[in-house]
Protein backbone atom coordinates (compact mmCIF):
# COMPACT_ATOMS: atom_id res chain seq x y z
CA UNK A 1 0.00 0.00 0.00
CA UNK A 2 1.44 3.80 -0.77
CA UNK A 3 1.99 5.50 2.27
CA UNK A 4 2.74 8.44 1.03
CA UNK A 5 0.41 11.47 0.66
CA UNK A 6 0.73 14.89 -1.49
CA UNK A 7 1.03 18.68 0.57
CA UNK A 8 -2.57 19.71 -1.08
CA UNK A 9 -4.13 16.22 -0.16
CA UNK A 10 -2.66 16.35 3.64
CA UNK A 11 -3.50 20.09 3.74
CA UNK A 12 -7.05 19.14 3.17
CA UNK A 13 -7.03 16.34 5.72
CA UNK A 14 -5.43 19.08 8.21
CA UNK A 15 -9.15 20.78 7.83
CA UNK A 16 -11.17 18.06 9.03
CA UNK A 17 -8.20 17.72 12.31
CA UNK A 18 -6.30 15.39 11.29
CA UNK A 19 -3.07 14.96 13.26
CA UNK A 20 0.17 16.03 12.09
CA UNK A 21 3.12 14.38 13.38
CA UNK A 22 6.87 16.27 12.65
CA UNK A 23 9.80 13.22 13.48
CA UNK A 24 12.46 15.59 12.98
CA UNK A 25 14.83 16.71 16.02
CA UNK A 26 13.47 19.14 18.89
CA UNK A 27 15.83 21.86 17.65
CA UNK A 28 14.54 21.61 13.72
CA UNK A 29 10.94 21.63 15.57
CA UNK A 30 11.45 24.64 18.01
CA UNK A 31 13.04 26.66 14.73
CA UNK A 32 9.76 25.69 12.76
CA UNK A 33 6.75 23.50 11.81
CA UNK A 34 3.76 22.96 10.34
CA UNK A 35 1.28 24.77 12.75
CA UNK A 36 -0.23 22.34 14.99
CA UNK A 37 1.69 19.67 14.94
CA UNK A 38 3.41 17.60 17.60
CA UNK A 39 6.76 16.67 17.88
CA UNK A 40 7.66 12.54 18.12
CA UNK A 41 11.74 12.91 16.92
CA UNK A 42 13.21 9.92 15.43
CA UNK A 43 16.98 10.93 16.27
CA UNK A 44 17.36 13.84 18.92
CA UNK A 45 19.85 16.76 18.57
CA UNK A 46 22.58 14.63 19.73
CA UNK A 47 21.63 11.23 17.90
CA UNK A 48 21.27 13.53 14.94
CA UNK A 49 24.67 14.79 14.86
CA UNK A 50 26.04 11.56 15.68
CA UNK A 51 24.51 9.81 12.81
CA UNK A 52 24.97 12.90 10.63
CA UNK A 53 28.95 12.40 11.52
CA UNK A 54 28.60 8.62 10.68
CA UNK A 55 27.32 9.76 7.06
CA UNK A 56 30.08 11.72 6.17
CA UNK A 57 32.76 9.82 7.56
CA UNK A 58 31.79 5.74 6.92
CA UNK A 59 29.19 6.52 4.37
CA UNK A 60 25.09 5.81 4.15
CA UNK A 61 25.23 1.97 5.55
CA UNK A 62 26.82 3.00 9.06
CA UNK A 63 25.22 5.64 9.49
CA UNK A 64 21.38 3.71 9.08
CA UNK A 65 22.70 1.12 10.89
CA UNK A 66 23.63 3.20 13.71
CA UNK A 67 20.28 4.75 13.37
CA UNK A 68 18.58 1.33 13.74
CA UNK A 69 20.12 0.85 17.15
CA UNK A 70 19.40 4.09 18.47
CA UNK A 71 15.34 4.23 17.36
CA UNK A 72 14.58 0.63 18.21
CA UNK A 73 14.22 0.92 22.14
CA UNK A 74 12.24 4.54 21.45
CA UNK A 75 9.60 2.48 18.91
CA UNK A 76 6.81 1.82 21.42
CA UNK A 77 7.08 5.22 23.57
CA UNK A 78 7.02 6.94 19.68
CA UNK A 79 3.57 5.02 18.77
CA UNK A 80 2.19 5.88 22.46
CA UNK A 81 2.96 9.81 21.81
CA UNK A 82 1.24 9.31 18.66
CA UNK A 83 -1.84 7.21 19.96
CA UNK A 84 -1.90 9.98 23.20
CA UNK A 85 -2.18 12.81 20.66
CA UNK A 86 -4.43 11.40 17.97
CA UNK A 87 -7.73 13.43 17.98
CA UNK A 88 -10.87 11.44 18.97
CA UNK A 89 -13.06 10.67 15.97
CA UNK A 90 -9.93 11.06 13.53
CA UNK A 91 -8.65 8.03 11.70
CA UNK A 92 -4.83 8.75 9.39
CA UNK A 93 -1.63 10.66 10.97
CA UNK A 94 0.44 12.72 8.46
CA UNK A 95 4.06 12.19 9.28
CA UNK A 96 6.50 14.78 7.79
CA UNK A 97 10.60 15.05 8.64
CA UNK A 98 12.55 17.76 6.51
CA UNK A 99 12.35 16.26 2.86
CA UNK A 100 9.95 13.07 3.11
CA UNK A 101 12.89 11.13 3.73
CA UNK A 102 14.32 7.95 6.03
CA UNK A 103 12.83 9.73 9.14
CA UNK A 104 9.50 10.10 8.89
CA UNK A 105 9.46 7.23 6.51
CA UNK A 106 10.67 4.80 9.48
CA UNK A 107 8.19 6.23 11.89
CA UNK A 108 5.11 5.86 9.22
CA UNK A 109 6.23 2.12 8.88
CA UNK A 110 6.10 1.92 12.71
CA UNK A 111 2.86 3.61 12.88
CA UNK A 112 1.43 1.14 10.24
CA UNK A 113 2.54 -1.84 12.16
CA UNK A 114 0.99 -1.12 14.88
CA UNK A 115 -2.00 -0.57 13.67
CA UNK A 116 -1.99 3.28 13.52
CA UNK A 117 -3.12 4.40 10.16
CA UNK A 118 -0.73 6.79 9.00
CA UNK A 119 0.99 8.21 5.78
CA UNK A 120 4.15 10.27 5.02
CA UNK A 121 4.39 13.75 3.70
CA UNK A 122 5.66 13.77 0.30
CA UNK A 123 8.37 16.44 0.33
CA UNK A 124 8.48 17.15 3.72
CA UNK A 125 8.83 20.29 5.54
CA UNK A 126 10.74 21.81 2.74
CA UNK A 127 7.90 21.64 0.73
CA UNK A 128 5.33 23.01 3.11
CA UNK A 129 7.82 25.95 3.57
CA UNK A 130 7.72 26.39 -0.35
CA UNK A 131 4.24 26.13 -0.23
CA UNK A 132 4.03 29.55 2.19
CA UNK A 133 6.58 31.53 0.17
CA UNK A 134 4.58 31.00 -3.02
CA UNK A 135 1.14 31.94 -1.09
CA UNK A 136 2.60 35.32 0.02
CA UNK A 137 4.15 35.67 -3.43
CA UNK A 138 0.59 35.56 -5.03
CA UNK A 139 -1.06 37.97 -3.07
CA UNK A 140 -4.14 35.84 -3.44
CA UNK A 141 -6.03 37.04 -0.07
CA UNK A 142 -8.54 39.81 0.64
CA UNK A 143 -8.19 43.20 1.78
CA UNK A 144 -6.53 44.51 4.96
CA UNK A 145 -8.17 46.80 7.18
CA UNK A 146 -5.64 48.42 9.88
CA UNK A 147 -6.30 49.86 13.39
CA UNK A 148 -3.83 52.59 14.13
CA UNK A 149 -3.50 54.56 16.39
CA UNK A 150 -1.11 56.16 18.88
CA UNK A 151 0.96 54.24 21.46
CA UNK A 152 -1.49 53.40 24.71
CA UNK A 153 -4.79 54.14 22.80
CA UNK A 154 -6.10 50.23 22.87
CA UNK A 155 -5.85 49.14 19.52
CA UNK A 156 -5.36 45.32 20.51
CA UNK A 157 -8.20 45.79 22.83
CA UNK A 158 -9.93 47.13 20.19
CA UNK A 159 -8.94 43.96 17.94
CA UNK A 160 -10.08 41.19 20.53
CA UNK A 161 -13.22 43.25 21.38
CA UNK A 162 -13.74 42.71 17.18
CA UNK A 163 -12.85 38.77 17.32
CA UNK A 164 -15.28 38.64 20.72
CA UNK A 165 -18.21 40.45 18.04
CA UNK A 166 -17.26 37.26 15.18
CA UNK A 167 -14.92 39.66 12.95
CA UNK A 168 -12.67 38.43 10.54
CA UNK A 169 -9.12 39.65 12.71
CA UNK A 170 -5.17 38.91 12.91
CA UNK A 171 -3.43 39.82 15.87
CA UNK A 172 -0.09 40.15 14.61
CA UNK A 173 1.51 40.89 17.49
CA UNK A 174 0.44 38.37 19.30
CA UNK A 175 1.53 35.52 16.66
CA UNK A 176 4.91 37.91 16.77
CA UNK A 177 5.22 37.51 20.67
CA UNK A 178 5.95 41.12 20.96
CA UNK A 179 4.11 44.43 21.39
CA UNK A 180 5.61 46.28 18.31
CA UNK A 181 7.81 48.93 20.34
CA UNK A 182 11.32 49.04 21.62
CA UNK A 183 9.89 47.93 25.03
CA UNK A 184 7.39 45.31 23.23
CA UNK A 185 8.97 41.85 24.74
CA UNK A 186 9.09 42.51 28.35
CA UNK A 187 6.94 39.81 29.68
CA UNK A 188 6.09 37.74 26.86
CA UNK A 189 6.77 34.67 25.31
CA UNK A 190 10.06 34.22 23.00
CA UNK A 191 9.46 34.89 19.37
CA UNK A 192 9.42 32.27 17.00
CA UNK A 193 11.28 32.41 14.26
CA UNK A 194 10.96 34.03 11.16
CA UNK A 195 9.91 30.80 9.25
CA UNK A 196 7.56 29.64 12.09
CA UNK A 197 5.79 33.08 12.04
CA UNK A 198 5.16 33.22 8.61
CA UNK A 199 3.68 29.45 8.85
CA UNK A 200 1.62 30.51 11.78
CA UNK A 201 0.65 34.00 9.44
CA UNK A 202 -0.03 31.83 6.36
CA UNK A 203 -2.56 29.64 8.98
CA UNK A 204 -4.68 32.67 9.34
CA UNK A 205 -4.35 34.02 6.26
CA UNK A 206 -5.31 31.17 3.91
CA UNK A 207 -8.85 31.26 5.61
CA UNK A 208 -9.86 35.00 4.07
CA UNK A 209 -9.56 34.57 0.35
CA UNK A 210 -9.43 37.01 -2.49
CA UNK A 211 -12.89 38.66 -1.96
CA UNK A 212 -12.74 38.96 1.95
CA UNK A 213 -11.80 40.76 4.32
CA UNK A 214 -9.50 40.89 7.70
CA UNK A 215 -8.77 43.52 10.51
CA UNK A 216 -5.13 44.40 12.00
CA UNK A 217 -3.15 46.69 13.73
CA UNK A 218 -0.89 48.54 12.01
CA UNK A 219 2.62 47.80 12.14
CA UNK A 220 5.87 48.80 10.62
CA UNK A 221 7.17 46.10 8.36
CA UNK A 222 9.55 44.70 11.67
CA UNK A 223 7.68 43.33 15.01
CA UNK A 224 10.85 42.99 16.97
CA UNK A 225 13.18 40.34 15.48
CA UNK A 226 10.36 38.85 12.63
CA UNK A 227 9.20 40.73 9.55
CA UNK A 228 6.07 40.72 7.34
CA UNK A 229 6.31 39.46 4.51
CA UNK A 230 6.56 42.12 1.87
CA UNK A 231 3.02 41.67 -0.10
CA UNK A 232 1.49 41.78 3.44
CA UNK A 233 3.07 45.03 4.54
CA UNK A 234 1.68 46.62 1.14
CA UNK A 235 -1.66 45.34 1.39
CA UNK A 236 -1.65 46.77 4.70
CA UNK A 237 -0.71 50.37 3.35
CA UNK A 238 -3.55 50.14 -0.04
CA UNK A 239 -6.90 50.60 2.53
CA UNK A 240 -8.58 53.64 4.21
CA UNK A 241 -7.33 53.26 7.76
CA UNK A 242 -9.10 53.55 11.17
CA UNK A 243 -7.64 56.27 13.32
CA UNK A 244 -8.06 55.18 17.34
CA UNK A 245 -7.77 58.38 19.17
CA UNK A 246 -7.67 58.71 23.37
CA UNK A 247 -6.75 61.14 26.00
CA UNK A 248 -3.30 60.63 27.13
CA UNK A 249 -4.72 59.42 30.68
CA UNK A 250 -6.54 56.70 29.07
CA UNK A 251 -3.51 55.86 26.73
CA UNK A 252 -1.23 55.47 29.64
CA UNK A 253 -3.23 53.55 31.74
CA UNK A 254 -4.00 51.35 28.66
CA UNK A 255 0.25 50.89 29.04
CA UNK A 256 0.41 50.21 32.60
CA UNK A 257 -2.32 47.59 32.33
CA UNK A 258 -0.52 45.69 29.32
CA UNK A 259 2.63 45.96 32.11
CA UNK A 260 0.93 44.42 35.17
CA UNK A 261 4.43 43.12 36.72
CA UNK A 262 5.65 46.24 35.60
CA UNK A 263 8.27 46.08 38.63
CA UNK A 264 9.50 43.20 37.79
CA UNK A 265 11.18 44.70 34.19
CA UNK A 266 13.25 47.37 36.02
CA UNK A 267 16.35 46.14 34.38
CA UNK A 268 15.00 45.81 31.01
CA UNK A 269 13.22 48.57 31.08
CA UNK A 270 17.04 50.89 31.92
CA UNK A 271 18.45 49.02 29.00
CA UNK A 272 15.63 49.81 26.22
CA UNK A 273 15.90 53.52 27.49
CA UNK A 274 19.79 54.00 27.21
CA UNK A 275 18.99 52.67 23.83
CA UNK A 276 17.13 55.39 23.13
CA UNK A 277 20.39 57.97 23.54
CA UNK A 278 21.12 58.41 19.79
CA UNK A 279 17.68 59.31 18.75
CA UNK A 280 16.60 61.69 21.90
CA UNK A 281 19.93 62.68 23.32
CA UNK A 282 21.93 62.19 26.63
CA UNK A 283 19.86 64.73 28.75
CA UNK A 284 16.69 63.06 28.01
CA UNK A 285 17.57 59.39 28.96
CA UNK A 286 19.25 60.93 32.07
CA UNK A 287 15.76 62.10 32.82
CA UNK A 288 13.83 58.90 32.03
CA UNK A 289 16.15 57.04 33.89
CA UNK A 290 16.00 59.14 36.96
CA UNK A 291 12.08 58.55 36.59
CA UNK A 292 12.40 54.89 36.37
CA UNK A 293 15.06 54.49 39.58
CA UNK A 294 12.33 56.44 41.58
CA UNK A 295 9.02 54.36 40.28
CA UNK A 296 7.07 57.28 38.44
CA UNK A 297 6.08 54.67 35.78
CA UNK A 298 2.55 56.71 35.15
CA UNK A 299 4.87 60.19 34.68
CA UNK A 300 7.99 57.74 32.69
CA UNK A 301 5.23 55.90 30.43
CA UNK A 302 3.62 59.52 29.31
CA UNK A 303 6.85 61.46 28.83
CA UNK A 304 7.90 58.30 26.47
CA UNK A 305 5.23 58.85 24.73
CA UNK A 306 4.84 62.61 24.74
CA UNK A 307 8.88 62.57 23.47
CA UNK A 308 9.54 59.55 21.90
CA UNK A 309 6.61 57.48 20.38
CA UNK A 310 4.08 60.01 19.33
CA UNK A 311 6.53 62.06 17.12
CA UNK A 312 7.54 58.89 15.71
CA UNK A 313 4.19 57.53 14.51
CA UNK A 314 2.85 60.99 13.56
CA UNK A 315 5.60 60.27 10.87
CA UNK A 316 3.62 56.99 9.47
CA UNK A 317 0.09 59.06 9.62
CA UNK A 318 -2.13 57.38 6.99
CA UNK A 319 -3.37 59.17 4.18
CA UNK A 320 -6.92 58.41 4.02
CA UNK A 321 -8.48 57.45 7.51
CA UNK A 322 -11.73 57.39 9.19
CA UNK A 323 -11.46 58.99 12.95
CA UNK A 324 -12.64 56.45 15.86
CA UNK A 325 -13.09 58.36 19.61
CA UNK A 326 -11.63 55.25 21.50
CA UNK A 327 -11.40 57.35 24.76
CA UNK A 328 -13.98 55.16 26.72
CA UNK A 329 -13.28 51.31 25.60
CA UNK A 330 -17.70 50.82 26.07
CA UNK A 331 -18.83 53.74 23.85
CA UNK A 332 -15.57 53.95 21.80
CA UNK A 333 -16.46 50.29 20.69
CA UNK A 334 -19.92 51.37 19.20
CA UNK A 335 -17.89 53.96 17.41
CA UNK A 336 -15.37 51.53 16.43
CA UNK A 337 -17.98 48.91 15.17
CA UNK A 338 -20.15 51.76 13.13
CA UNK A 339 -16.81 52.89 11.45
CA UNK A 340 -15.59 48.95 10.45
CA UNK A 341 -19.25 48.64 8.69
CA UNK A 342 -18.96 51.78 7.33
CA UNK A 343 -15.30 51.48 6.06
CA UNK A 344 -17.04 47.81 4.31
CA UNK A 345 -19.88 49.64 2.71
CA UNK A 346 -17.11 52.27 0.84
CA UNK A 347 -15.11 48.68 -0.09
CA UNK A 348 -18.60 47.54 -2.13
Amino acid sequence: MNQSISLDKALDLRERGVLFVDARSPAEFADATIPGAINVPVLDDAERCEVGTLYKQLGKQQARRRGVEIVAPKIPSMIDRVEQARPHGTNIVVVFCWRGGMRSRALTQFLELAGVPARQLTGGHKLFRRHVLDFFDSADWGRMLVLRGLTGVGKTKALHQLTAAGFPVIDLEGLANHRGSAFGNLGLPEQPSQKMFEALLWDQLRHIGPEGYVLVEGESRHIGRVRLPQNVHQAMQSQTSLWLTASLMTRTRNILEDYPAIDRFKEQFLARIKALKERLGTQAVAEFEELLRRGEWQTLVQELMLRYYDPLYRHTFPERYIEVDYDEPEGGYAALQQAVQTLLKSLD
